[in-house]
C-alpha cells in the first residue's frame, strides 16, 4: 500500500489579504465550482476566549477553563488592575479540562484532561470557572451574525455549525481571476460578522461538503479561513492521521492500525473489500467514502431532539445514605433545571430516566414511562425518585443525572393521573430522594 507524498506548506492565499486571520487555503488549477458549498464555523478555544474578553489582562497567557461553576475571581493583584486568579497548582479535586487557551496547549493541556494531570504539565496556568451563561449568549450572538450573511445553518452545538453557501449571492462569482474569489470573500464576511459581533475569532472550512468543511476548519485555527476542492484532499488530507476524520474513534483507530493503516491516504489506498470484511458493509463503505471525501448529507437546518438531560459530576464522591442531605438537593435542583430547560424548548415528555456513576466508574441507568406527558419540575423529581429506587444505592456516587425522553411539543399541563398519583407533592426539599425505609 502506497502512501501519498508528504504534505510541505505552501505559500499563502491569493493576493489581496484579510483583516481577520491568515488565509491558508490551497487548490489545484481552475475547475467548475461543485453543485454544493458547504461550510463549516467553528469559534476558537470558544470558552476560554469569552473569559479572555472579561479578563483582557490574560490575553496570550496559559489559561485553562474547568473544575466546576465557582464565583468568578474578583480580587485584585497589588497593583490594583489585574484579577488574582486562582493557579493550576493549587487546584485539589478531579475536575476535568473543558477548555483551554493556546498557550495552555503548546504547554500538553487539552480538553478533557484531569485538572490534577494538567496541574503537573502546567502549574502557573491560571484557573477559571466555568460560566455557561456567558457562553451560551456569545453562542447566540455570533450565530445570529452568521444568520444576516447566510441563512442556511445547521446548529450543531455552542460553538459550531454548519452553513449552505451554495445559494448565497456572490458565492460562485470569480474575483481577480480566481474561481473561488466570490466564495472566498462570503467566507471572510462571516468570519469579519463573528468578530464585530462577539469580539472573538472563528475558524472556517469551506468545501462540497459536510465532512470535508469539518476536516478543513481544524486545518489553519486559530483564526482560519480554509477552502478545500476535491483536487486538494491528496496534498491536504491524505498525510493527516486517520483519526482525524469524525467517526472514527479510538476503537476504530486501534483496529486501522492493525491493519498497517495509519494515515487517511492509506484508509482511501485501501483495498474496499478488506474495510469491509474488518468493518462490516456500512462502516467498511463509509471509511472508503469518507478516505476520498464523499458524503451527501445535507445542511439540516432542523432537527427535533430525542431526549432533553442534565447532569452533574461531584467534586467528591457521595454516599446516598451518609449523604442523602446533600443529595437530596442537587438531585431536585437538576429535575428543576430540566423542567426549566423543556418549558424553554416548548417540550413534554413521557420517559423519565436517571443515570449514576459509581465510584468503580460504572454506569447504571434506569427508566420509567409516565400516565401523561408533562414537564412539570415536581412531576419530574417525583417519578425520577422512583427510578432511583431500582438501582443499587450501596456505593458512593461519582455522578447523577436526570433525562426525559419521547418528547413532544407541549405546553406542560397535565391531567390528575400523574399528579394525583401519590397525593398532594410536598415541598422540593422534603421530598423523599433516597429513601432506605421502602422498598422498591
Amino acid at each position: 500500500m502506497s502512501a501519498p507524498a508528504p504534505f510541505h506548506s505552501p505559500a499563502d492565499g491569493p493576493p489581496g489579504g484579510h483583516a481577520s486571520g491568515p488565509d491558508r487555503s490551497v487548490t489545484a488549477a481552475p475547475a467548475p465550482l461543485p453543485d454544493r458549498l458547504i461550510a463549516h464555523l467553528d469559534m476558537d478555544a470558544f470558552y476560554a476566549s469569552v473569559e479572555l474578553l472579561r479578563y483582557p489582562d490574560l490575553q496570550g497567557l496559559p489559561v485553562v477553563i474547568g473544575g466546576g461553576r465557582r464565583p468568578q475571581p474578583s480580587a485584585q493583584a497589588e497593583d490594583g488592575r489585574a484579577h488574582a486568579h486562582a493557579r493550576l497548582r493549587d487546584y485539589a479535586g478531579r475536575g476535568v479540562i473543558t477548555t483551554a487557551t493556546y498557550a495552555a496547549r503548546a504547554l500538553g493541556v487539552h480538553s478533557g484532561m484531569g485538572l490534577m494531570k494538567a496541574a503537573a504539565l502546567a502549574p502557573d496556568a491560571i484557573l477559571l470557572p466555568l460560566d455557561f451563561d456567558a457562553y451560551r449568549r456569545h453562542s447566540r450572538l455570533f450565530k445570529a451574525a452568521v444568520a444576516e450573511v447566510a441563512p442556511v445553518i445547521e446548529d450543531r452545538g455552542i460553538d459550531e455549525i454548519y452553513i449552505d453557501l451554495s445559494d448565497v449571492p456572490g458565492a460562485r462569482d470569480t474575483v481577480g481571476g480566481d474561481p473561488l474569489g466570490g466564495v472566498r470573500a462570503i467566507g471572510q464576511r462571516l468570519k469579519q460578522a463573528v468578530k464585530d459581533a462577539t469580539g472573538l475569532t472563528c475558524s472556517v472550512g469551506i468545501t462540497p461538503n459536510k465532512l470535508l468543511s469539518k476536516l478543513s476548519s481544524d486545518l489553519d485555527k486559530p483564526d482560519g479561513l480554509t477552502l478545500l476542492m476535491p483536487a486538494d484532499i491528496p496534498v491536504r488530507l491524505w498525510p493527516l492521521p486517520a483519526a482525524r476524520i469524525n467517526g472514527i474513534g479510538p476503537k476504530a483507530n486501534e483496529r486501522l492500525a492493525a491493519l498497517g493503516i495509519h494515515t487517511i491516504g492509506e484508509l482511501a489506498a485501501a483495498p474496499l473489500d478488506q474495510l469491509i470484511a474488518e468493518f462490516g458493509s456500512n462502516q467498511g463503505h463509509w471509511l472508503h467514502e469518507a478516505a476520498h471525501g464523499r458524503d451527501d448529507r445535507p445542511v439540516v437546518t432542523w432537527r427535533e431532539p430525542k431526549s432533553i438531560s442534565r447532569e452533574t459530576t461531584f467534586e467528591r464522591d457521595l454516599h446516598p445514605r451518609d449523604d442523602r442531605a446533600s443529595l437530596g438537593p442537587i438531585f431536585t435542583r437538576l429535575c428543576e433545571q430540566l423542567a426549566s430547560d423543556l418549558e424553554r424548548k416548548g417540550y413534554v415528555g413521557r420517559s423519565i430516566g436517571v443515570k449514576l456513576r459509581y465510584d468503580d466508574f460504572r454506569i447504571v441507568t434506569r427508566s420509567i414511562t409516565l400516565p401523561q406527558a408533562t414537564r412539570d419540575a415536581a412531576d419530574i423529581r417525583r417519578w425520577a425518585g422512583r427510578c432511583l429506587k431500582t438501582v443499587p444505592l450501596d456505593r458512593r456516587l461519582r455522578l447523577i443525572g436526570v433525562k426525559m425522553a419521547s418528547l413532544a411539543v407541549g405546553d406542560g399541563h397535565t391531567t390528575d393521573a400523574t399528579s394525583s398519583a401519590e397525593g398532594p407533592l410536598a415541598p422540593h426539599g422534603s421530598l423523599p430522594l433516597f429513601d432506605f425505609t421502602e422498598s422498591a
